[in-house]
């Protein structure tokens, strides 16, 4: 029986999205041979005491299904180190689940809590996996807009923006794309917001050990009203320089967790073995955590320092390990076009910053990944300084 190529309609469930401007952009960069600081990935390898564990949990017998939940010993010592690190007591069984990644994190959170017709509040500029998790699920995102250069957050309007249709708030800290972090004051405030209602916070906390300048991560779960409805969702990726590992973990009180875990056992069910074990061991190491910050400050200052003689703006980065330079003082061109041309013409790929928002917003500001080798740093310096 012969058919028709297009007897068949697709009604997308995410029509307005398409091809990610990481992807993107790293194909031009490809395609350009350019430098590319573009896309969120290290440079350097994991530590060969890592590399030296996965090895082991293979010869170990680590090679079958974990449980739905993760390795014990791995949660064990997630606890152990949540405790150290945010004062928080958290029971390993139930509180602890460890995921492919934090964007199946993010999307698991979302899918287990947000109905049609739910709202979901998100800050723009926002990592490109929150909207169309919301969209997916039949949720309506609700954005408010933070502006450069400080991107400080308007609570009395995200307040007004708190109704009976809310259901979610997701928040980012320290911020991709803008460096920025959370102060104490904008927990308490979230915290006193969503009190008395039955918001679910999603708490993005992949770079938590990406802060600088002796400042503090402020975690959800140092907050006990606020963890007692939060989410937070970590990376080892982040962590350890394996971003394409692909393993992450998130933590949530026992009533919100095993919602979360209806729908991850079957998203996913379980999560590399081998890595699981390779993490739990390395996280006796505990200066491999609490050192990199300083690690990535070196990073951060040394790029500064050589882009000091160009054009752009350097706006103060305060974690993550990417760089935001503004080019007013350079070019009109819209971000997005001018991120083309100098991957085009001169050779570097970053991410133009009006991309992260949900609505045409001006940005007049490009992103750059500082997690590279002071070499690759160095060339992409002398490049921006002639621009």
């Amino acid at each position: 029986m012969a058919h028709s190529r297009n007897s068949i309609v697709i009604n997308s469930k995410l029509p307005k999205v398409g091809t990610t401007i990481f992807t993107i952009m790293s194909a031009l960069a490809n395609e350009q041979k350019a430098i590319n600081l573009s896309q969120g990935f290290p440079s350097f390898e994991p530590s060969s005491k890592l590399l030296h564990h996965v090895t082991e949990g293979m010869k170990k017998g680590f090679n079958q299904y974990a449980p739905m939940a993760g390795l014990i010993d791995l949660r064990e010592k997630l606890a152990e180190k949540m405790e150290g690190l945010y004062n928080v007591k958290l029971n390993p069984e139930t509180d602890i689940t460890i995921t492919a990644g934090a964007t199946q994190a993010i999307y698991t959170a979302i899918s287990a809590f947000v109905k049609d017709g739910d709202e979901v509040i998100i800050f723009t500029p926002a990592y490109d996996c929150y909207e169309p998790a919301i969209e997916v699920n039949g949720g309506n995102v609700i954005t408010v807009k933070l502006h450069g250069p400080d991107f400080k957050i308007d609570w009395n309007q995200v307040q007004k923006l708190i109704t009976q249709k809310c259901k979610m708030i997701i928040i980012n800290t320290p911020h991709n794309p803008t460096g920025k972090i959370w102060r104490e004051e904008d927990l308490l405030k979230l915290q006193k917001i969503t009190e008395n209602t039955n918001i679910v916070v999603l708490s993005d906390e992949v770079y938590e050990h990406i802060v600088f300048d002796k400042k503090q991560h402020q975690s959800v779960l140092k907050f006990p009203k606020l963890a007692e409805r939060s989410i937070a969702v970590f990376s080892f990726g982040k962590t350890y320089h394996n971003t394409g590992w692909k393993v992450g973990y998130c933590v949530a009180p026992k009533e919100i967790m095993s919602e979360f875990r209806k729908v991850h056992q079957y998203n996913v069910f379980c999560v590399n073995s081998v890595m699981q074990y390779a993490f739990s061991q390395i996280l006796e190491e505990k200066e491999m955590y609490l050192e990199l910050n300083n690690f990535y400050q070196e990073k951060r200052d040394f790029f500064a320092k050589a882009i000091q003689p160009s054009r752009f703006d350097i706006i103060p980065c305060e974690g993550t390990y990417f760089q935001l330079l503004g080019y007013d003082k350079i070019t009109e061109e819209n971000d997005v076009d001018f991120s083309r041309r100098l991957t085009i013409e001169n050779k570097l790929a970053s991410i133009p910053v009006s991309v992260f928002y949900s609505t045409p917003t001006p940005a007049n500001l490009l992103r750059f990944c500082f997690a590279k080798d002071n070499e690759t740093l160095e060339k992409a310096a002398e490049i921006l300084n002639k621009v």
